[in-house]
């Protein structure tokens, strides 16, 4: 009687296990977008913006009640799609990308945390502290958004995530306020490291796509800093650089125009849907 007795906890832990392997679904991509104020979404959305394929999700990043969404829930990715009043951001046409156009079995989810204005040193781990000591008030009231810490913030979202599908890829926009950086792919290599360290990810099976500043044909202001962007592959070999070339742009040469998101935002999702098929062969 004792021995049976004393199976039963095994039991239930082998029963809670294979309910919690079950929970995750396979199917469900998984995605993080990180940046500056390109990637957190400087747009206004439009009504063309707002009828969304319910297989593309978001994860809410913070508390909006306006929206009627909790920070750590999956909504319909209508945007905005970081914060609470933030724009349209190329992660919006990335994820309309890929669910036109991949199975319909296959649901696509997105976690944004991005902050306007920030150097990539916001996200790395060992420097963000005395990064935002020297911030201004308005970036630091960002960063308050995300408790203090959008790095630690997006890990903590992230591995929610995990629960529910499997991390497929990583998206970045950053560089306005690193123009001219030459240390930027390694600053941006470092903070990739350890997103894939400190969420148990292989390299080889989530890419990094970073997407380019507005180019001196659309009047960009920091378009020099695409040639340093250029050399990213170089220090990672998983980076794929996303075109920004006829991407319009608005007139302050820094941020892109709705439609300019539309097309980087779609050039994003071609790029991922060819890694996708190039995964899937190699199998």
């Amino acid at each position: 009687m004792n021995t049976k007795l004393r199976w039963i906890p095994l039991t239930l832990v082998l029963m809670v296990i294979g309910f919690s392997s079950q929970a995750q679904d396979k199917n469900f991509y998984i995605f993080l977008a990180f940046g500056q104020s390109n990637m957190e979404g400087a747009a206004k959305f439009e009504e063309q913006d707002m009828d969304v394929d319910p297989r593309f999700q978001v994860l809410q990043s913070i508390d909006c009640p306006d929206l009627n969404r909790e920070k750590g829930n999956w909504y319909p990715a209508i945007p905005p799609l970081t914060r609470c009043h933030t724009g349209l951001t190329p992660v919006d046409y990335f994820g309309r990308t890929l669910v036109e156009n991949l199975p319909d079995s296959i649901r696509v989810g997105v976690i944004n945390v991005s902050v306007g204005g920030c150097r990539i040193e916001l996200f790395e781990k060992d420097k963000y502290k005395a990064y935002v000591e020297t911030a201004p008030d308005w970036l630091k009231n960002m960063v308050k958004e995300y408790d203090g810490n959008p790095y630690h913030h997006l890990v903590e979202l992230a591995k929610t995530a995990q629960n529910d599908g499997v991390i497929r890829g990583i998206l970045l926009h950053q560089g306005e306020s690193n123009t001219g950086d030459k240390d930027w792919p390694q600053k941006v290599k470092g903070v990739y490291q350890n997103l894939l360290a400190d969420l148990g990810l292989a390299s080889e099976e989530v890419p990094l796509l970073a997407g380019e500043m507005v180019s001196a044909a659309q009047g960009g202001k920091c378009a020099s800093m695409n040639s340093i962007i250029a050399t990213l592959p170089e220090v990672i070999p998983n980076a794929k650089v996303i075109s920004s070339k006829d991407c319009e742009a608005v007139s302050d040469g820094l941020h892109f125009s709705a439609a300019g998101y539309r097309k980087l935002g779609r050039r994003y999702g071609a790029q991922m849907l060819s890694i996708l098929e190039n995964q899937s062969f190699n199998r």
